[in-house]
């Protein structure tokens, strides 16, 4: 599990609405959940790169 902790309230619930849906659909698509918090949440670009990578990141650590 990743440690870093993200600024703004804006992108920490973002980031709790992406592990919520993830644990609901595994599969699901990264840049599509992804775009999709940017719009739910008012993210700016720099906040939704910020996301992808982390979701990415999140990933690979749980393939074995």
């Amino acid at each position: 599990m990743t440690s870093i902790m993200p600024e703004g309230e804006a992108l920490r619930k973002a980031v709790k609405w992406i592990s919520e849906k993830r644990k609901e659909n595994p599969g699901i698509d990264i840049c599509r959940i992804v775009s999709e918090a940017g719009m739910r949440f008012d993210l700016s670009p720099k906040d939704e790169d910020f996301l992808f990578r982390f979701c990415k990141e999140e990933n690979c650590q749980e393939t074995p």
